[in-house]
């Protein structure tokens, strides 16, 4: 027994386990020699050609792709994942060596994300396989909603039920809306008693669901009492600081509630509150006042713990590590629970994958703003040894980073030294609701570091990867964690539009990180950051700009045809095999890389045409936002991403309608209309020439196969789009957006043919 208990305990918590990538390397390299053996051969015909601006073109967009593909073979080059050992944790470390952990949901429109989505999220994480009493959630409602407040005040007492119903019987999902979308689950308890409780939680869970129902329906959702005359007559963007400790755990006991904390920032038309960064920077600093814990975890309003061990996993790689330098925060990925079938729009971020593996061998995950684990200390602006080297904090230090709150300096303090980690440093957050309204004020952050050396970074849309580069670039290190089951699990976008707005965001924010001092360049030459970490960084970060030379080579094929020129080889010269390996042998390499996870054939060509449909609209307004910030012609708006409400009345998404492309009068959809009608036109043109071509071999002396292949593939990745334009309601492309598009695709076709002559 001795000898098994030692073994126990020297085994590791966590592990990393690298893949063999030695095929996907050598396809890789193939594909490099490839491009730039093409960039080689336009170089040296590029005098003999007759139509010199095609052939340009063709260059400049080419070499793009050819940086775009050394900075992924550059992340994917090494692959390892991290696996973890959560019953090890459990035999090796005692509960009350548990840190303590903050948990942030926010929210920003009772709407756009309904609060029982929110409300899920909610039960699912007071419900973890975790002491109550080391655990402290923050609702932060950033539209200052009663419905918000009375939505959580009802699930509180729902908690109260549900937390111990779901822990005696060991429920392995803990969100009430999917556990009740089935029957009852087997469990080893199968006992009448099992059968009885379930019943009455459903019933419960049906009467909250009923009553969040009805008061969002209503212009308040109860009495206007005392609990709820903070929200009369406030704006949602012009209101004080709104903080109310829902539910406490004053006895410290582990089997109780943890607290549950409301928070709506104070918000002014005269400051610029920052969007969710600003929000979870309001969270570090009231929590730091109430709480104080050593660890934050922060997740969107829709994604559910879907693992009940998610903190165990994530207390295997802080207690797992000799150096806590290795381990600066815990990423977990973000899945979705209501994913439609082969993934029409491209959403489901299962792309990603080897990517992320990729990274895992560098400096680690990239945040992804939801499901991440964190140091305090660590969004507190410390470096790796930071409290060994600085010693004895300065009073005045903390002042210039942190406020003039003392109970925030105080506590920033205890964060930095690690003494809050201790248990005896436990608060009562309800007595510090005033000093947690002064750090939450929309002032307070002036002359402070807040969002420029700490924090949630200031800059940029995706205030997560701006963050995570921040933390790299001091020389922290990231983990990657994916146990099964999935340990999160969210909405993703239903319909087109929602996709739209998502990506758009998403291309936006990333070029914006690049006109930051948080610049990967800037960061490698003056920081702590790995230069192939940059590199990484960099590949996100020109999301947006590869919009430009993705649409110049999807119109290159349907230029070439109309003024009957050439940007690729003719089929008979023995050069034309290069261009066709690359894309022989880039698409049958990509097949076999989602082959490898499981994914279906439809499911890889939808990733391949959105891949090209996103890239050449929201992308490209992407590009053009940032471009109109840089030159100060246009301000950054935060776009939330719409969640979808269906998925929660318990009906599988089975609809024969799920999935289709609707449309809507969104400018975004105007390019990739344009792009489609330019390649028709081209095509209708090169048929109607063969009319007056007698054989074949006048035919390929004519038009160039390559071009046409081209073409075609670009109709083809806009197939969807070619639907919208004859269908009806909402499934159609509106006839205002068909007129601007055909408009714009009749000025493009006509200049190209008046112009041809000159180049």
């Amino acid at each position: 027994m001795d000898t098994k208990t030692q073994d126990s305990t020297s085994l590791p918590l966590q592990e990393k386990i690298v893949i063999n990538n030695t095929i996907p390397r050598a396809i890789e390299l193939v594909i490099l020699s490839l491009l730039i053996s093409l960039l080689v051969y336009r170089v040296v015909t590029f005098k003999d050609q007759d139509h010199y601006f095609p052939w340009l073109l063709a260059l400049l967009c080419e070499s793009w792709f050819t940086f775009n593909w050394i900075l992924v073979v550059n992340a994917k080059w090494f692959q390892c994942m991290t696996k973890t050992y959560p019953e090890r944790l459990l035999d090796r470390v005692n509960e009350l060596e548990l840190p303590a952990v903050d948990i942030f949901v926010t929210t920003a429109d009772p709407i756009l994300e309904p609060s029982i989505i929110t409300m899920n999220t909610m039960l699912s994480l007071l419900a973890v396989d975790y002491p109550a009493n080391k655990l402290a959630l923050y609702l932060s409602d950033d539209a200052c909603s009663p419905l918000m407040f009375y939505s959580l005040l009802e699930t509180a007492k729902f908690a109260k039920t549900w937390v111990p119903f779901c822990k005696k019987y060991n429920v392995q999902v803990r969100a009430p809306f999917r556990y009740f979308t089935s029957n009852p689950p087997s469990t080893d308890d199968k006992s009448l008693e099992f059968q009885q409780e379930w019943k009455k939680m459903k019933n419960e869970y049906g009467i909250l669901y009923k009553k969040i129902e009805i008061a969002a329906q209503s212009t308040y959702p109860c009495d206007r009492d005392s609990d709820f005359g903070v929200f009369a007559d406030v704006h949602r963007s012009n209101h004080p600081t709104i903080i109310k400790v829902v539910s406490e755990n004053k006895e410290g006991t582990p089997n109780e509630l943890p607290h549950v904390i409301y928070i709506s920032r104070e918000k002014n038309p005269k400051h610029h509150h920052h969007y969710k960064a600003g929000a979870m920077n309001v969270l570090a600093r009231v929590s730091g006042v109430m709480t104080n814990a050593p660890l934050m975890l922060n997740v969107d309003c829709d994604m559910y713990a879907n693992n009940p061990q998610v903190f165990l996993h994530a207390m295997c790689m802080f207690f797992g590590f000799k150096n806590e330098e290795d381990c600066g925060f815990v990423q977990f990925p973000q899945a979705f629970y209501n994913g439609l079938k082969d993934d029409p729009f491209g959403t489901q971020l299962v792309h990603l994958f080897y990517m992320a593996n990729g990274v895992e061998s560098m400096q680690g995950a990239f945040y992804g703003g939801s499901n991440c684990f964190h140091r305090r200390k660590v969004i507190y602006g410390s470096s790796p040894n930071y409290a060994i080297k600085t010693g004895n904090l300065d009073n005045e230090y903390l002042h210039k980073m942190f406020g003039k709150s003392t109970e925030m300096r105080e506590s920033a303090a205890q964060a930095l030294s690690g003494s809050n980690s201790k248990m005896e440093n436990r608060r009562i957050p309800s007595s510090f609701v005033e000093a947690a309204i002064q750090v939450a004020g929309c002032s307070y952050e002036y002359g402070t570091a807040w969002g420029k050396k700490m924090g949630w970074m200031y800059g940029s849309t995706t205030e997560d990867i701006l963050t995570g580069i921040s933390i790299h670039g001091r020389g922290w290190k990231s983990v990657y964690c994916i146990p099964e089951p999935a340990p999160f699990l969210g909405c993703a976008p239903l319909t087109y539009p929602v996709a739209l707005i998502q990506q758009k965001r998403w291309a936006t924010g990333l070029l914006e990180v690049f006109f930051t001092n948080k610049n990967p360049l800037l960061l490698t030459i003056n920081g702590k950051l790995w230069f192939r970490q940059a590199l990484v960084y960099m590949w996100l970060c020109f999301w947006a700009a590869r919009s430009v030379p993705e649409i110049c080579y999807a119109i290159l094929p349907a230029y070439c045809i109309i003024t009957n020129s050439r940007f690729l080889p003719g089929i008979s010269e023995l050069t034309f095999l290069i261009p066709m390996g690359i894309f022989v042998i880039h698409t049958l390499y990509g097949l076999w890389e989602v082959k490898r996870l499981g994914v279906s054939v439809r499911m890889w060509w939808n990733l391949q045409r959105m891949g090209r449909v996103n890239t050449m609209t929201a992308w490209l307004f992407g590009y053009w936002n940032v471009v109109l910030k840089v030159l100060g012609l246009s301000q950054m708006v935060f776009d939330v991403t719409p969640k979808d409400q269906s998925s929660l009345d318990g009906d599988d998404i089975d609809d024969a309608n799920a999935g289709r492309f609707t449309y809507d009068s969104s400018p975004m959809i105007v390019p990739g209309v344009v792009i489609l009608l330019v390649n028709l036109t081209a095509l209708v043109s090169g048929l109607s020439g063969l009319v007056n071509i007698g054989s074949s071999e006048n035919w390929m002396a004519v038009y160039g196969l390559g071009e046409v292949f081209c073409s075609v593939f670009v109709t083809l990745c806009f197939w969807e789009y070619l639907k919208g334009l004859f269908g009806n309601g909402k499934y159609g492309i509106p006839s205002s957006t068909i007129w601007k598009s055909g408009g714009l695709a009749l000025l493009f076709v006509q200049s190209w043919r008046r112009s041809s002559q000159w180049f």
